[in-house]
């Protein structure tokens, strides 16, 4: 059985996740199933939250397992500002493995471009992902860019 939007592969090639973890206890059972079930050599997550839920708690348990998080906004009224989720991003993250993109479409271009640079010319892509999450509206949204209804 399946869930929409819950750790929901959308993509391979990079492997491209969608999950909707939308508060801080969401957000550590995604992380613990990343590591428990997967082996990436680089994870690269999008994250667009609303502004009303525990931001800081969501980026807390997701820092460990993300080597790199573009913030962006999903298009909702109640989203958080970009700006100010990449400052609290910055504050878990580190100012070199934060990226802004303005747009969810630009984040996932930004991530899967992320995902895909290589060490070493030469050196192979496979083992690289991306994870969309922050909301259920992101995973909403990002489904749909992916070519499948919003669920």
């Amino acid at each position: 059985m399946t869930n929409p939007g819950r750790l929901e592969r959308v993509r391979s090639a990079p492997t491209v996740f969608l999950d909707a973890a939308h508060n801080p206890h969401g957000a550590k059972a995604l992380a613990a199933a990343l590591v428990a079930e997967f082996d990436f050599r680089k994870l690269v997550g999008v994250v667009a939250v609303m502004a009303d839920k525990d931001v800081a708690g969501i980026l807390t348990a997701l820092e460990p397992v993300f080597d790199e998080i573009v913030v962006t906004h999903n298009g909702s009224p109640r989203g958080m500002d970009v700006e100010e989720l990449a400052n609290l991003a910055v504050a878990r993250f580190g100012d070199e493995r934060v990226v802004v993109a303005e747009t969810l479409p630009d984040a996932l271009e930004t991530a899967i471009g992320l995902a895909e640079e290589v060490a070493e010319p030469g050196e192979a892509v496979s083992g690289a992902g991306v994870v969309v999450t922050g909301s259920v509206v992101t995973a909403g949204v990002a489904r749909t860019l992916f070519g499948k209804d919003p669920a």
